[in-house]
């Protein structure tokens, strides 16, 4: 079976069929929820401080949104495909209203905030787009570059980000690793059920520290 970056850029993919497919998928909407939930818990966020505003990396139609308020916290989500954010802003995930904001935004044009308004970000099946070159214009190393770069000022010091991301090479991963450390990220990578092709999951965790060292680790 192909895989969806094989065949078109993001924003072409997630067309209006596609995203109310996905949208309406309960198999999708259990998978998300499960991955945003241990994203949310790697944050490791303060429990004393109230609620935090997080950033949500291609944030699709909002699901993984939906577990961020159910957690308590508010969130602004961007993605590159529009149909996606239409069908976020439908409520199709959720019946209740969503207190998240949606933007169109490519992340491999970077993330356009002001410095230090995030108190976490995640990012759920995502940032692997980065590492396909889907136009002529899209240089992955460049586009790596810039995502990081603007994810690194935008969240505040002490925070960090968790990307779950399906790496298809170990080179992809090296790259992405790279990226991150090459703007001031520190940080590790966390994989949940190594031993499973089907249930395997890879965390990426950048941290806005001022060490330069990463380090790998295996949950079972």
């Amino acid at each position: 079976m192909s895989r969806p970056e094989h065949t078109a850029s993001a924003e072409i993919f997630y067309n209006q069929a596609e995203a109310r497919k996905y949208a309406r998928s309960t198999r999708m909407q259990q998978i998300q929820s499960v991955i945003s939930e241990r994203a949310i818990e790697l944050l490791n966020l303060p429990e004393d401080s109230g609620p935090a505003l997080l950033l949500d990396i291609g944030c699709g139609c909002g699901m993984s949104g939906d577990v961020v308020e159910k957690q308590g916290h508010t969130w602004i989500g961007m993605d590159i495909s529009k149909d996606m954010l239409e069908v976020a802003q439908e409520g199709i995930v959720s019946e209740e209203e969503s207190n998240g904001d949606v933007i169109l935004s490519d992340m491999g044009q970077g993330v356009g905030f002001r410095g230090g308004s995030f108190d976490g970000a995640i990012s759920i099946s995502a940032l692997q787009w980065l590492c396909y070159a889907s136009k002529k214009s899209y240089i992955p190393r460049l586009r790596l570059k810039r995502f990081f770069q603007q994810l690194y000022g935008c969240l505040k010091r002490g925070s960090r980000a968790v990307i779950q991301l399906y790496p298809e090479t170990p080179q992809q991963m090296e790259m992405i690793s790279h990226a991150a450390m090459a703007v001031g990220f520190t940080g590790g990578l966390v994989v949940d059920y190594p031993n499973s092709a089907k249930a395997k999951k890879v965390l990426f965790m950048p941290f806005r520290w001022t060490a330069r060292r990463f380090s790998s680790s295996k949950d079972a």
